[in-house]
Order: C-alpha cells, then sequence, then structure tokens
C-alpha cells in the first residue's frame, strides 16, 4: 500500500510518539495485543522479592572455562544426555529451551495455524499459556477448573473443537499450587487427538510420585515441561526443557533459533546437575517454611484462607487483597497480586528466606 504522508503533527518517525505509518505496518492483532506483566513492573525500591516463585538463594555453581568466542553446540547434546539418563530415557526425547517460555512460544507456532486453530487452556493458571496464543493469532479456549482447582473432565471434553491443537495444564499448577489428578491427565491424553502440555514447573517442591515424565514413553501426545528457574535457584540463566515424543522432539529442533541455549547456560545446568546437594537441601528448607508461613497467615485475623501447596508459593485469601498488596508494597515487599475473578481477593507469596518471610509476617501483623 502507498506509504501515508508524514506531518510535522507525526512524531513516531523519529522515535517520539507514535506513528500512523507504524501501526499500519503492524500486523492488526499486536495492535490490541496484552503482554505478559510481571509484579515488579509495578515496584521502583523493593527489598523483599516473593512474587516470582524464584529461590530465594543463588546456586553457587562457578562459570570458569568456558570459551565464549565460539558459538555453543546447536544441540545441546551433553546437556541433553544427562538429562536424558536422570529421566531414564532417550536424548532424542529431551528438548531444551530459553525457560520453558521459550517451549510453550514454538509447541504454538509448531502445532497451530493461526486463525484458524485453537488452544485449551485450564484456568486459573500461568498467564503466558494465553500470551503464546495471542502473539501468534491463535485463539485460546478458557477451560475452569473445579472448585478444588482440579480437572472437570466432561467439561473439558465438551469445549474442545476439532481445530484444537494443544491444551496448557500446570501441575502443580500456578497460581493455587496444588497438583493435578495425574489420572485425568492421562485420560485427556488418551481421549484427545491434541497435544497435551503439562507445566511441571515445581514438581520438585512437591511429594515423589510416578514420575508423570516417564509416561511419554506411552503417550506420543504427552508433553511434560521443566525448568531450573525455581527448585534449582537459576533463574537468572533462562533454562528449560521439555520431555516428548521423539518426533515432537525432532520438530522443535528444526523451528528453533540455530544456537538458542548459550555455552555459559549449558555449562551452569551441567555443573548444577552435578551437584545435588544444594538442590536437596534447598527444597527442604523452603518446604519447611512454606508449612511455616501457611501456618501464621492463617492464624491472622486478615486472612480468609491459605490453600494447600505443593509448590514454592502459597495461594492466601484476604480480606482486603487490594489494600495488604499496596502496604507490602510500600514496605518494599513485592507478591503478586491475582486478578482472575473466583481469585479476585488473593494475593501469591513466594516463599524466600527465613529472614524474608519473618519480614513479611511482620508486616501482616502490623497490618492487621
Amino acid at each position: 500500500s502507498p506509504r501515508p504522508k508524514v506531518s510535522k503533527d507525526m512524531p513516531g518517525q523519529h522515535g517520539v510518539g507514535s506513528s500512523p505509518m507504524i501501526d499500519e505496518l503492524v500486523r492488526p492483532h499486536f495492535r490490541s495485543f496484552k503482554p505478559y506483566v510481571s509484579a515488579r513492573t509495578e515496584v521502583l525500591n523493593a527489598k523483599i522479592f516473593l512474587d516470582a516463585n524464584e529461590l530465594p538463594v543463588a546456586n553457587p555453581v562457578d562459570t570458569e572455562n568456558i570459551h565464549l568466542n565460539r558459538y555453543p553446540d546447536p544441540s545441546q547434546a551433553e546437556v541433553r544426555k544427562v538429562l536424558s539418563e536422570r529421566l531414564s530415557l532417550g536424548p532424542e526425547m529431551i528438548f531444551a529451551g530459553v525457560g520453558s517460555d521459550e517451549i510453550i512460544d514454538l509447541l504454538v507456532r509448531l502445532f497451530c495455524e493461526p486463525g484458524r486453530d485453537s488452544v485449551a487452556i485450564l484456568e486459573p493458571t500461568y498467564g503466558v499459556y494465553k500470551v503464546a496464543a495471542d502473539v501468534n493469532a491463535v485463539r485460546s479456549i478458557p477451560i475452569e477448573l473445579t472448585r478444588q482447582f482440579q480437572i472437570d473432565l466432561p467439561t473439558t471434553r465438551s469445549a474442545l473443537e476439532p481445530g484444537t491443537k494443544l491444551m496448557f495444564l500446570c501441575s502443580p499448577n500456578n497460581p493455587t499450587g496444588n497438583i493435578l489428578d495425574r489420572n485425568d491427565i492421562v485420560s485427556l491424553c488418551e481421549e484427545t487427538r491434541g497435544i497435551v502440555v503439562v507445566d511441571q514447573a515445581y514438581v520438585e517442591f512437591a511429594p515423589p510420585s510416578d514420575d508423570l515424565a516417564r509416561q511419554v514413553a506411552r503417550l506420543e501426545n504427552l508433553v511434560v515441561l521443566r525448568t531450573f528457574s525455581k527448585a534449582w535457584g537459576l533463574a537468572g540463566i533462562r533454562f528449560g526443557y521439555c520431555v516428548a515424543n521423539a518426533q515432537i522432539v525432532s520438530y522443535l529442533m528444526k523451528i528453533k533459533s540455530p544456537y538458542n541455549i548459550s555455552a555459559a547456560t549449558s555449562h551452569l545446568v551441567l555443573k548444577a546437575l552435578g551437584d545435588g546437594i544444594f538442590v536437596n537441601n534447598a527444597i527442604e528448607e523452603i518446604v519447611r517454611e512454606r508449612e511455616r508461613v501457611a501456618g501464621e497467615l492463617r492464624a491472622s485475623n486478615l486472612v480468609a484462607s491459605v490453600y494447600p501447596s505443593n509448590a514454592n508459593f502459597l495461594l492466601a485469601e484476604f480480606q482486603n487483597a487490594v489494600r495488604v498488596y499496596e502496604i507490602l508494597r510500600e514496605a518494599g515487599i513485592v507478591v503478586r497480586r491475582r486478578t482472575e475473578s473466583r481469585l479476585r481477593n488473593c494475593l501469591r507469596l513466594t516463599i524466600g528466606t527465613r529472614a524474608e518471610n519473618d519480614r513479611l509476617l511482620s508486616a501482616i501483623r502490623t497490618i492487621a
């Protein structure tokens, strides 16, 4: 189309203000696109970060002997081999990504035709699933979990369409913290033609059970996401991976960026995998603190309820969540507000160090 005339009243051509020309060239669905927004965008001078479900202490891996003048291995062969050995699966069933977020985006791009197919999202849950669908111009179908935040199989089945290529579930679920019934997940895999993606970002904080990742060997449409951003204390390196059918992994390898995982990231992941002491101690400490904080919150007259959690955070319903959030923010403590209608009076509280948790509890007692 002809280039629109630029006048003196059109400041966008020099990077200041808005440009009608740019708006016209941008794909239409991005003009009203709503990005993922973290709690930290609202806070300038925070001291305690209990909003993003990170581990409160960093994994002490060293970064020596990395040759940064060469491109990294584009297939992450060594990392995938070590991960596959831990899971007793072949390395051809492991795909490495820049956090789980890259894998979520790649799965939508791989399976869904923009403007035609759809993605089912079991809610309330992690907001990036919908963002990834929106970025790729793929319609999302929200499906409510039950009152106990479990899968409603009849409702889920009836909501799916012939063009529903992907279904996103999170277990333990973010923000509710509970594990989804494993038999229900298997039923969805066996009954549907689409890909069932189970995000297990917080699985290390849950009691040991029959590993869902190993079910991938018999369920060809199951994809299990994992991350090093939570229990491993390595959110800053941005590393996640998925366990999937080898054919799915081969397609993901085709469409990813050539060198998506840096040499430094691969090095740090391997170092972390070689030391199980840190992660085991971290998990024990977080679980212990999680139960302590939950007990203190339940004793507060500001708190209506605290949901049971198998993750490194707690979802708490307050009498006045907005007031509590604002006062905590003024005190330099960042937590995560929930905006879903059924969670409108809830805050998600990441479990920090004992000292950080004490500061949080003290602030809440002060409010009370």
